[in-house]
């Protein structure tokens, strides 16, 4: 099959790992290596197989496109961001920032990288493998030097010298070739404006058909895009923030590329509880940050509740513990705390985002305005432990069965450390498989009743596929009262069932 026929279909796994990739950060890492500079051409075929040997399906490159000079400027002026680069390096050198990857002038590859040349080759290359290429979409604003601004300056959300002097954080002059005119800088209704960008104007018809057409373009490139802050277009929230009525955007743009790429997968950027929303407007996937504001709370009885929403919610939901805008999980969260939270994201229904670094448990994040991290140690027990986790999520059970969550009991009465388990089942035509986590910094007793089918005649053997446990037990036990389990604080076991009498016809047969 040649690489432009596999990339026309979809995704093998129902739920697939995707793995974020800062490219500024690694062409710089490779450059160090190589002694010249680095593009999309240099990235070795060794690490493109290391990626799929471990499981991922999507790679999304993250900061590939190209932005202009104004952005650079503000992003090394600005005394607050200059001091969180120089926490970030205490060697920081100007040429380590090279403005905001989300302040975009043109959707084509930087030059740097090799243009859109290297990367239809890198993406070629990932199809040899089976693997996706996703880049990034950013529908609410652009770099404040994109053409559009001298071209189309109707694009954009226009202020007066009233709303310059009551909100200069959100407004500012930019000088066009009629004389000096005031824009709106983009931004999320709850934070002062990012200066580096210029707000776009949805109530233009225009600039919607403008924005159809960049996608339009990006999906000739790529497989699927990652939509940032993609509800800030929703028509309700476009006019809370600008006062501004505005047409639908999503649902016309994601049908005309979906008539042109069939296969063509969105991931929305979004919070505020409008995931359902843009998951009914066409999104493949939306972020769960719901999620992963539960797990950082520590307390299990949130992070159940959220998994009472409708499976196709579920399906449709990315889950992460770190991504480029969150902190480091292994900053974040406690080593045992990290790996309870990571068996929780990973071993439910969507899409596994991993970041970048995650693996090696880096713990300082890169600001999206720097090409250059620093160096770190490798956690070596949080790697082992991801490693393994990538090889568990690889089995056919938890890419492509069927899930749901179970209902614990108390092991006697009285006993309130029931309320601290997180217990999921998983099914397919092969196997069967449970996961559970006391999600607690307290040891927890409690029953788990399991909703199998023909238990009752068999003994079934737990092997964890996490870690080295095996046990066997009666299945006539395990409706009624159910499966006992006695955890530590944030203990966990990821089972795959087996019935102990089938498996010794098995080994005979062999």
């Amino acid at each position: 099959m040649t690489s432009s026929l596999r990339s026309t279909l979809p995704c093998p796994a129902l739920y697939p790992m995707l793995y974020q990739v800062n490219t500024r950060v690694l062409l710089r890492n490779l450059s160090q290596l190589i002694n010249r500079p680095a593009t999309l051409d240099d990235v070795p075929d060794p690490l493109l197989d290391a990626w799929k040997s471990a499981g991922f399906d999507w790679i999304y490159c993250l900061g590939v496109w190209q932005g202009g000079t104004a952005a650079v400027q503000i992003s090394r002026s600005n005394p607050i961001w200059l001091e969180e680069y120089h926490q970030l390096l205490s060697d920081l050198r100007e040429d380590d920032i090279c403005g905001s990857c989300f302040a975009i002038t043109h959707y084509v590859v930087q030059t740097a990288m090799g243009g859109n040349a290297a990367m239809e080759r890198l993406r070629d290359r990932l199809h040899q493998r089976g693997l996706k290429l996703m880049l990034d979409f950013v529908p609410n604003h652009t770099a404040p030097d994109h053409p559009w601004v001298q071209a189309h300056p109707d694009f954009y959300v226009q202020g007066t010298e009233v709303q310059l002097a009551q909100a200069p954080q959100n407004y500012g002059r930019v000088a066009l070739a009629s004389g000096n005119q005031i824009f709106a800088y983009g931004r999320d209704p709850y934070f002062p404006g990012w200066r580096d960008t210029l707000q776009l104007n949805y109530g233009n018809s225009r600039l919607q058909a403008a924005q159809i057409n960049e996608l339009l373009s990006i999906a000739q490139l790529c497989d699927g895009v990652r939509c940032d802050m993609a509800m800030l277009i929703l028509p309700e929230i476009f006019q809370r923030t600008w006062g501004i009525a505005i047409e639908p955007f999503w649902v016309g743009a994601i049908d005309r590329v979906r008539s042109l790429h069939p296969y063509f997968v969105l991931m929305a950027e979004v919070y505020w509880d409008l995931e359902w929303t843009l998951q009914q407007q066409g999104f493949d996937y939306t972020y769960d940050k719901r999620l992963y504001d539960h797990l950082r709370t520590q307390h299990a009885r949130p992070v159940r509740e959220h998994f009472w929403a409708a499976k196709d919610y579920q399906q449709k939901s990315a889950r992460f513990l770190e991504n480029h805008d969150e902190p480091r999980a292994a900053a974040t969260f406690l080593p045992g705390v990290h790996e309870a939270a990571a068996i929780v994201s990973f071993f439910c229904p969507g899409l596994r985002f991993f970041h970048q670094g995650q693996r090696e448990g880096y713990q300082k994040r890169i600001s999206v305005h720097l090409n250059r991290g620093p160096q770190e140690p490798i956690d070596r027990r949080l790697t082992e432990f991801y490693d393994r986790l990538f090889n568990t999520l690889k089995n056919p059970l938890f890419r492509s069965g069927s899930w749901q969550l179970l209902e614990c009991h108390a092991a006697w009465e009285g006993n309130w450390t029931v309320d601290c388990a997180i217990a999921f089942g998983w099914i397919n035509a092969q196997s069967r498989g449970l996961v559970v986590v006391n999600y607690a910094p307290n040891q927890s007793q409690f029953y788990i009743s399991l909703p199998f089918s023909n238990l009752e005649s068999s003994i079934i053997r737990f092997q964890d596929l996490m870690q080295d446990y095996q046990y066997d037990r009666l299945g006539n036990t395990l409706h009624q009262p159910g499966l006992y389990l006695d955890l530590p604080p944030w203990g966990y076991h990821v089972f795959e069932m087996s019935d102990v009498a089938e498996q010794k016809l098995l080994n005979r047969n062999c």
